[in-house]
């Protein structure tokens, strides 16, 4: 049993113990907190505390809102005061990358989050216990999402009821039904419901679906061919819309099931507008550029864009926005470490969380003279930014967005200016 005061927390957002020669990791706990820990295990080379005790609660935490917090997965930082959930974020990019910037916090903390993938199991139906691959934690309520959680998960429950769909069994990977994925135009005010099974529905089967999810106004249901724990499969269309629309300031976009797009709607503005802050010139390469997110926004602005994404349903989405929005912004499938690079005055990149690594050195070869780097990874921008673009490139600037309250991550938005 070991004892102690966490006086600073891990990269990853964890409370450090440090107790004679051990160093244990302690989640739900914050620099301040005086804890015991009464188990550990080991997991990628950390001890990190399984069970502990809250002897004296540091000043920097506040009443969290949800009651399954300490065990979901969702919200690490819940029990954390707004404000200083802010400026911890910045000290940690700080640490990390070597680099200050502002911290821009979400307009709204609760109910922000336009999507939620909640996992049907055998154990229960809601999110993932937190450490723990097999576990899960039954909701009742989700106050980061939506105030109709409730509902959501009701009919669902009632549905899986009348027609005895199976659960998926994270054990023994075996069931029908596996994720509900709800997605929330929260300015739009349109909602689309998602079944992802292992199993394609009967008639009978999706007429009750349908029924049970009819306040929505787009329902799929996709069939999932593979055992990974995650939220996809292959939709069909089952009724209603066959998107949804979210708006952002004066922009529009398409959803889709399978779209990727920003999870905080109310903070995403204040992401575009760093962005835009940023940009420079006339011409615009959105590398990257999914469902055309950023390159859309700027059109809308008056720069000219083209963008360039792997995905072609997502090149085929921001094409589609583009024309929503009667917009200048062109979209093509391509890679990013193959991209013929032209005569562009900035390029917007938003890697996936690895980074960008070879499509850096292409940057540094073709001579963008500004390039815009968004990313909620800050360990993959070092990487890029020590081993390929400082060689061309110097950091002006940098903005934090907080896309995600109650956690340890952030988006940051880092302003570089080819040098010489």
């Amino acid at each position: 049993m070991l004892k102690g005061r966490i006086e600073t927390l891990s990269d990853d957002g964890l409370g450090l113990l440090h107790a004679g020669n051990k160093t244990v990791h302690v989640p739900f706990a914050y620099p301040g907190d005086s804890v015991r820990v009464k188990s550990t295990k080991r997991r990628f080379g950390r001890l990190i505390a399984r069970d502990f005790e809250l002897l004296e609660p540091s000043p920097l935490r506040a009443t969290p809102k949800c009651g399954h917090f300490g065990k979901c997965g969702g919200c690490l930082w819940q029990g954390m005061k707004y404000k200083e959930q802010l400026k911890l974020k910045a000290e940690l990019f700080e640490r990390i990358t070597g680099i200050s910037a502002e911290t821009r916090g979400s307009p709204r903390i609760w109910g922000f989050r336009n999507v939620s993938n909640f996992i049907v199991t055998t154990a229960g139906i809601g999110l993932k216990e937190y450490g723990n691959p097999l576990g899960v934690v039954g909701l009742s309520e989700c106050p980061v999402f939506s105030k109709r959680t409730r509902g959501y998960l009701r009919a669902l429950r009632t549905f899986l009821a009348e027609t005895g769909l199976r659960p998926w069994d994270l054990k023994r990977k075996a069931g029908d039904v596996h994720y509900l994925q709800v997605r929330e135009g929260k300015f739009m005010g349109e909602v689309m419901v998602n079944l992802i099974a292992h199993v394609r529905p009967s008639e009978e089967v999706l007429e009750a679906f349908v029924d049970y999810f009819s306040f929505a106004d787009s329902i799929y249901w996709s069939v999932k061919r593979d055992e990974r724990d995650d939220p996809r499969g292959e939709p069909l269309h089952v009724s209603g819309e066959e998107l949804i629309r979210e708006r952002i300031g004066n922009v529009t976009y398409f959803i889709h099931p399978n779209s990727f797009f920003q999870t905080n709607s109310y903070a995403l503005e204040l992401l575009l507008r760093a962005v835009e802050g940023f940009a420079d010139g006339e011409k615009v390469l959105d590398l990257y550029s999914g469902v055309g997110t950023f390159g859309v926004y700027l059109a809308k602005r008056g720069f000219s864009v083209e963008g360039i994404e792997v995905n072609s349903f997502a090149v085929e989405m921001a094409n589609r926005n583009a024309e929503l929005n009667g917009v200048s912004a062109t979209f093509r499938v391509g890679r990013a470490e193959e991209a013929r690079i032209g005569d562009y005055d900035t390029a917007i990149v938003d890697p996936p969380r690895r980074g960008l690594k070879e499509a850096g050195e292409l940057l540094v070869k073709r001579g963008v003279e500004r390039i815009v780097y968004v990313s909620c990874n800050p360990r993959a921008f070092k990487l890029d930014y020590e081993n390929h673009l400082a060689k061309a490139y110097r950091v002006e600037g940098a903005i934090l967005v907080d896309m995600f309250p109650h956690t340890p991550h952030v988006e940051a938005v880092v302003e570089l200016v080819r040098e010489g």
